[in-house]
């Protein structure tokens, strides 16, 4: 199979992830990400993140009063929380949906792999 006939998620010597002929392996997660298209955004909102972080170190260097600092604190997660929840949205529905439309069992493995993320982002 050439690589004009193959289908997503395959590279033109198998399924994406495993060993072509000359042996060197195929990363699963290559190729575009479901954030891609908004990779712009994200950048902005996280650089805009990583100077609210530098911002509160400042306060702490100056001895901000405590419920200041929490507030920003505050501010801080709540911000990285929705970059979070836009990055789960963007993987379901654009690595989830492709996985389930190669096969249910690499659906299935995408499935589980979010859940288990989910699981981390509300564990924390």
């Amino acid at each position: 199979m050439d690589a004009a006939t193959s289908t997503p998620g395959t590279t033109p010597d198998g399924p994406a992830g495993s060993t072509p002929a000359d042996g060197t392996p195929v990363d699963a997660h290559a190729g575009p990400h479901g954030y891609t298209d908004a990779k712009s955004e994200y950048l902005r909102r996280l650089r805009r993140i990583e100077g609210q972080v530098r911002g509160i170190a400042r306060m702490v260097d100056e001895d901000v009063y405590c419920i200041d600092v929490l507030t920003q604190v505050s501010a801080v997660t709540k911000a990285l929380q929705a970059v979070s929840i836009g990055l789960v949205e963007d993987h379901l529905a654009h690595c989830v949906v492709d996985a389930a439309r190669q096969s249910p069992e690499a659906g299935a493995a995408k499935v589980k792999e979010a859940a288990d993320a989910i699981a981390r982002l509300v564990r924390s």
